[in-house]
């Protein structure tokens, strides 16, 4: 049953355009999760020297800690569920538990440690608010705000670092009345601000590059169909025109052009919507390369014999009660053999399609194939396809009788 199938691995196009999941783990640690962590980790080695702190379990805890919260982070927002706030309260709730049960109360003496937890949720919440504004303006805020409480945590350690060492000077006036403190708060809320108006832009940037490339793939899914678009994304040579075995379904409705001279062109293209629907809905569960549609014939091609026996089975039985409100029926012929596959056509028009010899038997096959029958030539296994009729056809074209099967209606199961 599907409910019990593992979700499909991305591919390589999903990769490109949303990125991997260790990718936005990374970037989430480089760009964000490691800041107080960082700023924490110097602040202790200054305090202590480097030879007692890298004996001691602070460093690996700051680095765990970094990397735990870009691991929640990372992966909630790869998989579109972005969770900011809580989040953010990973890295100190991580680095309390730790370090909490190593220092006892005494860690909560500590007042950067207190200024982690405030700091983490300060920032998740302009996060959240960044996420969840729908008004340009209200993101733009949230990201200034947000880079400029990541950059106040450099100017808060500082404050901290010369308090411990002068407690006369612990006060926020006494410390701000040092005009070179004066300077660095200054410079490092404008590098913020600055920081964030270029983050604001560039996000602006990303999502309209990944709109259009968003639109440019589902285009690009019209014309060469999904399959074919992954694997060219993965390796663009598999668009070159290469020779393949493949199998190949025709399908013709009969009786169109006698009903469509009676009808508007409205409910000609609605009437063909909804065939080319329930072909692609028929066709998509038995994996095709291909699916072409022209005007009322489409052409599937398959990697998979079988698959192919199994899909015209299973067109068929889904085409016949949706045409015969119309007084319509489809015709399917199918062929197995060489052809040549890959893009098409003058150096600045081409199309991915299938030429070859395979090709015209399935179209001549479907020719011959009557209302609700199919034609399939015995290039096929048809062992799955229950009973068949044997027929020696002459087709356009061919010098010799192609032999072929008339499948059974019920036969096989789709």
């Amino acid at each position: 049953m599907d409910a019990a199938r593992p979700p499909a691995a991305p591919s390589a196009l999903e990769d490109r355009l949303t990125g991997t999941r260790a990718r936005a783990v990374r970037d989430e640690f480089l760009g964000a999760s490691a800041t107080f962590p960082l700023a924490n980790l110097l602040f202790e080695w200054l305090r202590e020297g480097w030879h007692d702190f890298i004996r001691s379990p602070d460093p690996w805890a700051l680095l765990a800690t970094a990397f735990v919260q870009a691991w929640f982070l990372g992966t909630r927002r790869h998989e579109g569920r972005p969770s900011p706030i809580l989040g953010n309260l990973v890295g100190p709730a991580f680095y309390t538990l730790v370090e909490g049960a190593l220092e006892g109360p005494r860690f909560f003496e500590a007042p950067h440690h207190i200024a982690y937890w405030g700091f983490a949720i300060a920032i998740g919440l302009a996060q959240s608010a960044r996420l969840r504004s729908a008004a340009p303006w209200a993101r733009f805020a949230a990201t200034l705000a947000e880079n400029a409480l990541r950059a106040a945590i450099v100017l808060v350690m500082y404050a901290l670092f010369e308090a411990l060492d002068q407690p006369a000077k612990a006060s926020l006036a006494a410390f701000m009345a040092d005009a070179s403190h004066l300077y660095v708060a200054a410079s490092l809320l404008a590098l913020g601000l600055v920081i964030g108006i270029a983050q604001s832009h560039a996000d602006g940037d990303l999502r309209l590059l990944r709109e259009t490339a968003s639109q440019l793939r589902r285009y690009s899914e019209l014309a060469m169909g999904k399959r074919v678009l992954e694997a060219a994304v993965a390796d663009s040579a598999s668009l070159a025109p290469t020779r393949r075995d493949r199998a190949i379904a025709f399908l013709d409705l009969r009786g169109f052009t006698a009903w469509s001279d009676r009808q508007s062109p409205e409910a000609v293209v609605a009437m063909l919507d909804d065939f080319y629907g329930a072909v692609e809905d028929a066709a998509a569960p038995h994996d095709p390369v291909r699916i072409k549609f022209t005007a009322d014939e489409a052409m599937i091609v398959f990697a998979d014999p079988r698959a192919a026996v199994r899909a015209a089975l299973a067109l068929r039985a889904a085409l016949t009660p949706r045409l015969a409100p119309f007084g319509l029926a489809a015709g399917i012929g199918l062929h197995r053999g060489p052809v040549v596959e890959g893009l098409l056509g003058s150096r600045s028009v081409k199309a991915y399609d299938v030429l070859g010899d395979t090709a015209n038997v399935a179209k001549r096959l479907c020719d011959q194939a009557g209302p609700g029958e199919i034609l399939a030539s015995d290039a096929l296994p048809l062992a799955e396809a229950g009973a068949a009729v044997l027929r020696r056809l002459v087709v356009k074209g061919k010098a010799e009788a192609v032999t072929a099967f008339a499948l059974a209606p019920g036969g096989g199961a789709p």
